[in-house]
């Protein structure tokens, strides 16, 4: 009896240990790393008097990476850029900031390879019509009334967000720019 009873629980732990599988591609994100790889065209300095109503970035590259480079991949693990996000920040002493920038984008990125998104606008006229931005304008004295200054230096932090065709959640960490905007 006690060697049924020791050989029962034995069998029922070595099933709870077999049920617990340690894989990671069950709950993150696809099996799939999506990164910002490369950015060309960026703006180093911007004339808000002669801006207009948008600021754009000449080429931004997506790439999407399986997490599991000797595993099997497929076409569910490519990946859906449904839209992106631009957080500002200032890179000089100033506090007062544009508000975030979000805005929809469609491209497909095939698992282990890239998408490119050409000429996208990461600054809108709602963040140029406002602080500090708005300071800037000839209309408004040509300076920014927090520090005083001509220049406001921003870091431009952009995301882009996406679904994997199996339909799971992915995003880009966050690639950083600083443009120097005068009047």
């Amino acid at each position: 009896m006690k060697r049924l009873i020791t050989l029962s629980i034995l069998t029922i732990l070595a099933l709870a240990v077999g049920a617990c599988e340690s894989r990671t591609d069950q709950t993150d994100s696809g099996g799939v790393l999506l990164s910002v790889s490369d950015f060309d065209g960026l703006p180093i300095r911007v004339a808000v008097n002669s801006a207009g109503a948008l600021m754009q970035v000449g080429e931004f590259v997506i790439e999407n990476v399986a997490k599991n480079p000797t595993g099997l991949t497929s076409d569910l693990m490519n990946v859906e850029i449904r839209s992106f996000e631009v957080v500002y920040t200032r890179a000089d002493r100033g506090t007062r900031v544009p508000p975030k920038y979000t805005n929809g984008l469609f491209g497909v990125v095939p698992v282990n390879g890239t998408f490119t998104v050409e000429n996208l606008d990461v600054m809108g006229a709602e963040q140029f019509l406002n602080e500090p931005l708005s300071d800037l304008a000839f209309e408004n004295g040509g300076f920014d009334k927090e520090t005083g200054s001509s220049v406001v230096r921003l870091n431009l932090s952009i995301r882009f967000f996406g679904r994997t065709l199996s339909g799971d959640a992915v995003e880009t960490g966050p690639a950083t720019f600083t443009v120097e905007f005068v009047p």
